[in-house]
């Protein structure tokens, strides 16, 4: 959220990390979906950690800086001297950080990396979106001199930070860690909270308008804006893939309210074929504003070898979004439809956006997405496991319902159809920690901590 509120978040550490052991020898590419916070974190991180920096926003940039990386990059000397002159800023060697923000606007800066790492006088951060979008590498050397992070909207520990509830973290950690219920009362407290996160979302400017001002209006408002932003992007990508892209974001929450939430070909046009939308699924995916959960055929540690490329599923990047997106037509008072939501009278398809908070989790954690189906030996119906992650030698299954049930056939079958492959599997609903036959029950707003 350029120039908002600085909210704490955990990428911060991981600057730091950078700064201390790789800046010497690598610049910091920090990639992520618009909004996300990337340019706020890194101007707190200069103002923090640096005796002076530069910003250059390639969004809004002059052509005499533009002419430093044309004309003057083979005299480093004259390109800092006069870098420093248009920003009136002086730089430190070793204590400046030089930021490239919105890099993908201009490659040519990207590309000169290479070059301005290895002078070895300042540190370099670039920030981007659509950074591996074909049109913004196709004709750059991508520099090897350059480490990539990803950042996210800010998942439900920041969420609780935002609110100064640090404590609450450790009250959830220590109950999942223990395998102990927190109790009606506190786990009902937390519920709301997660409700509330689910609501809102995490992207920093939603974010903000939900605490600074609580108004439902302000909050809806802030959270169309990143959807018009999204749209916009959307528009500019030509042909074919342009088309079909814009068609499958505002297809999501169809897809999601469904029974079998697989990307369906026929739902974007009739008689067409998967492979005829991957380049614009592939677009969305690289874009960071939708998670791609692939199906796998086995469940191995070596997950991605039995990946199937044409059956998946598609969650957006942020449930707060995919609220308002599934939701735009459906109440024109906000006020009404936030109370609607959180009083529990609307008529909802919780499980869509539980299953997408669930995947949002796993991303923000730096899990990728992978489900399966299988057949098994006593149904003739085809199973399905929402979730898998690789875990060292073994493969966790996970299944998320919105409310607790006992019935988990899927999780059942698989686990004796490949018993040596899994650890013990989890249910994610909405009620209190539980270990029963086997099965660890955890709430929803334990899913970090997977």
């Amino acid at each position: 959220m350029s120039g908002g509120t600085f909210f704490e978040r955990k990428i911060y550490q991981e600057l730091l990390e950078w700064k201390e052991n790789s800046s010497d020898s690598y610049a910091l590419m920090i990639e992520g979906a618009r909004r996300v916070g990337k340019t706020t974190v890194v101007k707190e991180f200069a103002k923090n950690e640096y005796r002076s920096s530069i910003l250059i926003d390639f969004s809004f940039v002059s052509n005499e800086v533009k002419s430093l990386f044309e004309d003057h990059l083979w005299n480093l000397d004259t390109f800092f001297f006069r870098l420093q002159s248009i920003f009136n800023v002086r730089l430190y060697p070793r204590e400046s950080l030089i930021i490239f923000d919105e890099v993908q606007f201009y490659p040519i800066a990207r590309q000169a990396i290479k070059h301005l790492v290895a002078d070895g006088r300042y540190s370099y951060i670039e920030t981007g979106s659509l950074i591996s979008i074909r049109k913004n590498v196709e004709r750059i050397l991508i520099p090897s001199e350059e480490l990539s992070i990803t950042m996210h909207p800010m998942d439900f520990e920041e969420f609780l930070w935002a609110q100064d509830k640090h404590m609450v973290v450790d009250l959830i950690r220590g109950s999942f860690e223990s395998r102990t219920p927190l109790g009606f009362e506190s786990h009902r407290s937390l519920m709301a909270l997660y409700t509330m996160y689910m609501l809102i979302g995490g992207m920093p400017s939603v974010v903000d308008a939900y605490l600074s001002k609580n108004d439902p209006g302000e909050v809806e408002k802030a959270k169309r804006a990143i959807l018009k932003l999204y749209r916009d992007d959307l528009m500019k990508v030509t042909g074919i893939t342009g088309v079909n892209a814009r068609k499958i974001f505002e297809l999501i929450p169809s897809y999601l309210s469904r029974h079998d939430k697989s990307f369906s070909p026929s739902d974007v046009k009739s008689k067409s074929a998967t492979r005829d939308y991957l380049d614009s699924v592939s677009w969305l995916e690289q874009s960071k504003i939708v998670n791609v959960c692939h199906k796998c055929s086995e469940p191995s540690p070596a997950l991605d070898m039995s990946i199937d490329d044409n059956s998946f599923k598609m969650y957006l990047l942020d449930t707060g979004l995919l609220m308002t997106l599934a939701l735009e037509k459906n109440i024109s008072d906000r006020s009404d439809l936030y109370g609607a939501i959180l009083d529990n009278k609307l008529s909802l398809n919780k499980g869509m956006f539980f299953e997408n908070m669930v995947s949002q989790e796993l991303v923000m954690s730096g899990k990728g997405l992978v489900f399966i189906k299988f057949y098994s030996e006593d149904s003739d119906r085809i199973q399905e496991v929402d979730f898998l992650i690789a875990d060292g030698e073994k493969v966790t299954p996970i299944e998320v319902r919105s409310s607790r049930s006992s019935q988990h056939a899927s999780l059942d079958r698989i686990v004796r159809k490949y018993p040596k492959s899994l650890n013990s599997p989890y249910v994610i609903h909405s009620k209190d920690l539980d270990v029963r036959d086997g099965v660890t029950y955890i709430p929803i707003y334990m899913t970090m901590l997977l």
